[in-house]
């Protein structure tokens, strides 16, 4: 088999790269929306709830534009980019009492999650204006949580697909390449974790934690078509000790480069970060390192 291109864990035949050149030849009329779309229906290329891999396959295939192994046909629309010139988001208007006790005064948690609901951008302004790293745009396979007592939102919680080469981890699940390419999508990174700052109670956030792990997997099941059997998340060195998460058994697994991802050299150019994860079953480096 000639590899012409890997891309996102995704090998690219010469025989692949055929059937692309020959579709856009046969389709000039198709944008490259349209040729994605159709690509993906000839590969089958689907996430596991069955919608397409749209935006992977426009990586791709961008990517094979730009190595020269296609032509793609001319852009003929640029939509705005919200992310480019992004405006602040004005605060949330609700409760902030402080709001103070016992664990067990707080009485019963609910946990919602809010990804494509009417309650997505209020996580979205309470994250921008309290998280310190404020709020971006999770890619790939995401999830968000808002979590209430007595009715108020308590705490956020964001989830999203997990990095896929990342050398603590890795050696943890005990991952060869192959391995981790068929199986990163059964991992999910807690990005965000944020406790609102009027919220002061003992040993919450590592009773939330707890509960997360506990009903992530179904929830990720629900929106994506399969389930989660590990998470991982990162504390930087220097700001946080990461005490609620040991607290909630996760992990130590190491320290990464502060190199970044796609960095042109190997010297450290962002914050270094602690690694943290947590198995969600006692069978994960059976079932996170089969190859089919």
């Amino acid at each position: 088999m000639n590899v012409r291109l890997r891309y996102r864990g995704r090998e690219v035949t010469e025989a692949e790269v055929v059937f692309l050149r020959d579709l856009i030849a046969r389709r000039p009329e198709l944008s490259r929306r349209r040729l994605s779309a159709e690509v993906c229906r000839a590969w089958d290329w689907r996430q596991e709830n069955g919608v397409l891999r749209d935006m992977v396959c426009r990586g791709l295939l961008l990517a094979l534009h730009r190595a020269g192994e296609i032509e793609l046909p001319p852009v003929r629309f640029r939509p705005p980019n919200p992310l480019g010139k992004r405006r602040a988001r004005a605060p949330v208007l609700l409760d902030r009492t402080p709001l103070r006790g016992p664990l067990a005064d707080l009485g019963p948690l609910e946990y919602v999650p809010v990804r494509r609901t009417g309650d997505e951008p209020i996580f979205d302004a309470l994250v921008e204006e309290h998280h310190y790293l404020g709020y971006t745009q999770p890619v790939g396979e995401q999830l968000k949580h808002l979590v209430f007592a007595r009715g108020r939102p308590i705490a956020c919680f964001a989830w999203s697909s997990a990095a896929r080469h990342l050398g603590p981890r890795d050696r943890f699940i005990g991952w060869s390449a192959a391995a981790r390419r068929a199986n990163i999508r059964f991992l999910a990174c807690n990005t965000r974790f944020l406790l609102l700052p009027w919220v002061e109670v003992p040993h919450l956030a590592s009773h939330l934690l707890g509960a997360m792990a506990r009903r992530i997997a179904a929830d990720w099941e629900a929106l994506y078509g399969h389930p989660v059997y590990y998470l991982e998340s990162f504390v930087e060195v220097g700001r946080f000790r990461g005490t609620c998460y040991r607290a909630a058994n996760w992990v130590f697994l190491g320290k990464t480069t502060g190199r970044g991802n796609n960095a042109p050299t190997k010297e450290p150019r962002v914050p270094v970060k602690e690694v943290l994860g947590l198995p969600l079953t006692k069978r994960f480096r059976e079932i996170l390192g089969a190859v089919q």
